[in-house]
């Protein structure tokens, strides 16, 4: 079995090679049982989640488990962990051989989640972003907002990144680390006025109180929503979904985890037949993406576990080849 570490992970994986790979396991499907949430008790400080995500290859539709795979994420969500300095997200992937079982890789679940979350972000955008799209702004400076102006601009040709984040140190920190890759970013202080000017609007925070202001947002805009993962969370506000076209990575998670879905189900802002598409549905050219330049697009991600298996199978076979996806 290989342990594949955070290195390994950026060493396998391409942005542009990791948006297709996706394309084609969203196209092809794979069977994402419902994923476990376990509450993990403490007699001091804040309760852990314990989060498992199993998928594997749909055998019957493949005809054969040659070549199949299974996989789980295993993650756990410790508050407290700050206080130590430690990140509250844990995780690993566990990925399996579809046919015998065995175990064929060990690989570090945060960065094979941010790879991966970042490129569903860019999947959506290459049906939803227009064309000549060059403008991006990214909301929020954590540890996935360099991966989201990265997987952006490996779709669409990004000019100009803009970061924004509450605490401004950290998003020229996120600039900055940018630069040196070369991309043109730079950290941003007026949230509102960004708004009215981007191309490409991409959120990763865990904001309860929406960012993302609707009747800011230029017409052609495509909104790209990553954080919000809970119900009580929300980065958008009612005139962002009132004005877009909505669309999701799958109903079933946007539907019942997404407060940027569930709070506008909830109050009638949003109907459930006006989400226009998931992500199974644009791949397999079942439903259009964009349909004019001016129209405003919004894309919900909550993750699925097709990604992650999808996501770890690149790499695994990356690393037995010795060469990058």
């Amino acid at each position: 079995m290989l342990s594949i570490s955070v290195a390994e992970v950026d060493q396998a994986l391409t942005f542009p090679g990791l948006v297709e790979t996706l394309r084609a396991a969203f196209r092809d499907g794979a069977v994402q049982p419902v994923r476990h949430h376990h509450t993990v008790e403490r007699p001091d400080g804040a309760a852990s989640t314990l989060l498992l995500m199993p998928a594997w290859t749909d055998f019957n539709a493949a005809g054969s488990s040659a070549g199949g795979h299974i996989g789980v994420k295993i993650v756990t969500v410790s508050p407290d962990n700050n206080a130590v300095g430690k990140p509250a997200v844990m995780g690993l992937y566990l990925l399996l051989d579809g046919g015998t079982g065995e175990p064929e890789a060990m690989i570090d679940g945060q960065r094979l989640t941010q790879w991966r979350t970042a490129c569903a972000s860019a999947l959506a955008a290459s049906y939803l972003a227009r064309e000549d799209a060059s403008r991006l702004l990214v909301v929020g400076a954590g540890a996935l907002s360099p991966f989201l102006a990265r997987a952006h601009s490996a779709v669409r040709p990004i000019t100009a990144i803009r970061i924004w984040n509450r605490t401004p140190a950290n998003a020229e920190k996120v600039a900055a680390e940018l630069r040196a890759e070369g991309f043109a970013a730079t950290a941003a202080s007026d949230l509102d006025a960004e708004l009215g000017q981007a191309d490409i609007v991409s959120s990763a925070t865990i904001t309860t109180t929406p960012l993302i202001k609707g009747a800011l947002l230029k017409p052609g805009t495509h909104v790209d929503l990553v954080g919000g993962f809970t119900p009580a969370m929300r980065e958008s506000d009612d005139d962002a979904i009132a004005r877009a076209r909505v669309y999701v990575d799958t109903r079933a998670g946007a539907t019942k985890e997404a407060g940027d879905i569930v709070q506008p189900l909830a109050s009638g802002v949003l109907k459930a037949q006006a989400i226009v598409a998931d992500l199974h549905e644009l791949a397999r050219g079942q439903k259009k993406g964009r349909q004019s330049p001016g129209e405003i697009t919004l894309f919900k991600s909550v993750g699925a576990a097709l990604e992650d298996l999808a996501a770890g199978i690149a790499v695994y076979k990356a690393m037995k080849r010795g060469s990058r996806q």
